[in-house]
């Protein structure tokens, strides 16, 4: 018996719901602002966890979707996004690990691709307007994000402390390491013990620099803010030049 027909109908309505988001870069920087807020607050377990991984599933479905991406590849991404839940759910209510270890690389894998789907947007872009700006700024927090993501899991998975002298960060300090790195602030407060965390941060740097100066920058050089309202502004004003036409001969 084919299931498929029995379950299209209810994952086609949330695929049309998200397919509304088309370019809504605006509401995807917010939902990574959400993010940002959340994961700064909460802890890095139980329910609050789980509250992260919802907004950060809803954050990678709606850059998808903005991003033009094909449709199956968005119901991968809600499929993919409930199965994380459930697996934070489970580490919730167990207090295992293993469950937030497996829920955070699915997220990380999505968040990733996401990215990569709004960054390809951005780049690729015909004109360089508001909504384009919106994007490449998505991006650069999203990629703030992905990094914190992969800092706590690696601090999950190895034995010892992933930053030096602080034996029990919390999830606000993966984050505000990954963000201080990203923008190459360096307060020197959180610093990684040793290896992966070290080779993370530096590739982190160098991304974080690569991307400001030449994506954001080359994009603010070509933003002509208001450009498509002189357009407007001047083609009407050619009508209004060119007058009325005249009638044609009346017809006997």
């Amino acid at each position: 018996m084919d299931l498929s027909g029995i379950r299209a109908p209810g994952a086609n309505r949330w695929i049309q719901r998200a397919e509304r988001f088309t370019d809504a870069f605006g509401l995807v920087l917010g939902l990574v602002i959400v993010t940002f807020i959340l994961t700064s607050l909460l802890d890095n377990g139980g329910w609050g966890a789980v509250l992260i991984l919802a907004v950060t599933s809803a954050t990678s479905v709606v850059a998808l979707s903005s991003s033009h991406s094909p449709t199956h590849y968005v119901h991968i991404a809600l499929n993919l996004s409930g199965l994380s839940l459930l697996l934070g759910i489970a580490g919730a209510i167990s207090g295992a690990d293993l469950w937030f270890n497996l829920a955070a690389a699915i997220q990380i894998g999505l968040l990733a691709v996401a990215t990569v789907a709004v960054l390809i947007r951005v780049v690729l872009a015909v004109e360089v307007n508001a909504r384009t700006i919106l994007g490449a700024i998505s991006v650069y927090m999203a990629i703030g994000l992905l990094f914190s993501t992969t800092y706590e899991t690696v601090a999950r998975l190895q034995d010892s402390p992933f930053f030096a002298g602080v034996p029990h960060p919390q999830h606000g300090d993966f984050l505000f390491f990954s963000y201080t790195t990203l923008t190459t602030t360096g307060y020197g407060d959180l610093v990684p013990g040793g290896q992966p965390g070290q080779m993370v941060a530096t590739f982190e740097m160098l991304i974080g620099q690569i991307f400001l100066v030449t994506l954001v920058a080359g994009l603010v050089s070509l933003w002509r803010p208001g450009e498509n309202l002189k357009r407007r502004r001047a083609a009407r004003q050619a009508a209004k030049e060119a007058g009325p036409s005249e009638p044609g001969p009346a017809a006997d």
